[in-house]
């Protein structure tokens, strides 16, 4: 799977690098609500997608092995691919988004996240 690009530099208030996106203070929980719900979003299309690229062909008989060998497997493996970089995206956006937030540095946001989620 292709290397999935880092989020822009952002800028929260006065705090973090210019040139990516800037948000007020007041307005950041805002956004980092809107991507959680886009990440959730996801989720459910990724459920899907993986749905799709685990089609299993009905019979070993050539037009079953034809329509899984030369579309729905290439296919299905291409948009789960494509599902799993952007939900990768969109996380590591919220992790920069709070670590603006919190004028702390991603890799602190992320031990944060993984403790959070460990339990």
């Amino acid at each position: 799977m292709a290397e999935v690009p880092p989020p822009a530099p952002i800028q929260v208030g006065g705090y973090g690098p210019a040139g990516g996106y800037k948000f007020e203070a007041n307005e950041v929980d805002s956004v980092i609500k809107q991507w959680q719900d886009l990440l959730d979003d996801l989720n459910t299309d990724l459920k899907q997608a993986r749905t799709i690229a685990e089609v299993r062909r009905p019979a070993d008989e050539p037009a079953s092995n034809d329509f899984i060998d030369k579309g729905a497997n290439p296919s299905g493996t291409t948009l789960l691919e494509q599902h799993q970089r952007m939900v990768q995206y969109v996380n590591n956006f919220i992790t920069a988004l709070k670590a603006a937030k919190n004028k702390i540095t991603v890799a602190e946001q992320e031990a944060r996240d993984s403790a959070s989620q460990a339990g």
